[in-house]
């Protein structure tokens, strides 16, 4: 008899690529990926449209909105990426992007896009999609699947498990091998409780990208 391939447990993960929380997160899943029967599904969200339209009305700065403003770029092209070839290119876009943004500290280089389009096969072109619009509708669909299943008083990165979606985890660095797998079992039992919702502390350090 030959052996059966492990069944692979799908997680849908919806990132920004902007946020170094998300991102550090994100390298947390690929461990779990090499010490656990897991599959990371890639799916966007937008701190803009959460930001600028979910929240409007509490009192942003003209500053925050601006920036905010700007963050709809990134997501932009991930979205028209993944328009054009489908969501399997969204994880080796993200990790280009991503590595270029937070690794190499280089979020305000506007040569990054086209960079990360060429690491992952994708044309150049696509990097004009960061200021059109066109995009934006499909943004808020994969935005909304998420955050119309977790709540507005949360951000990015938001897990779904086992058709369970929750905030976090926010952690810094990311844990590497069984490390990675530990954390990610009691994430898994904490999603078998019907009733929870909130485990937190107040954060004391920055995003650790090691």
């Amino acid at each position: 008899m030959t052996a059966q391939p492990e069944t692979k447990t799908e997680v849908q993960f919806w990132f920004d690529p902007l946020c170094p929380w998300a991102w550090i997160t994100s390298r947390w899943m690929l461990e779990v990926e090499k010490v656990r029967p897991v599959r990371t599904d890639w799916r966007i969200m937008s701190l803009a449209y959460l930001n600028l339209t979910q929240h409007e009305g509490q009192g942003l700065s003209e500053e925050y909105v601006e920036r905010m403003r700007r963050a709809w770029g990134p997501v932009r092209v991930c979205a028209a990426a993944e328009q054009l070839r489908g969501p399997g290119v969204l994880g080796p876009l993200y990790t280009a992007i991503g590595t270029r943004f937070h690794n190499e500290g280089r979020r305000e280089d506007p040569a990054v896009l086209g960079e990360a389009l060429a690491e992952a096969g994708l044309p150049s072109e696509l990097a004009s999609a960061a200021d059109s619009e066109d995009y934006d509708e499909l943004i808020k669909r994969s935005h909304n699947e998420a955050f119309d299943d977790v709540g507005l008083d949360v951000g990015t990165p938001v897990v779904r498990i086992h058709g369970k979606a929750l905030f976090g985890p926010v952690i810094t660095p990311a844990p590497k091998g069984e490390a990675a797998g530990r954390l990610w079992d009691g994430l898994v039992l904490v999603t078998e409780a019907d009733g929870f919702f909130e485990l937190k502390r107040t954060r004391d350090r920055k995003p650790s990208f090691e």
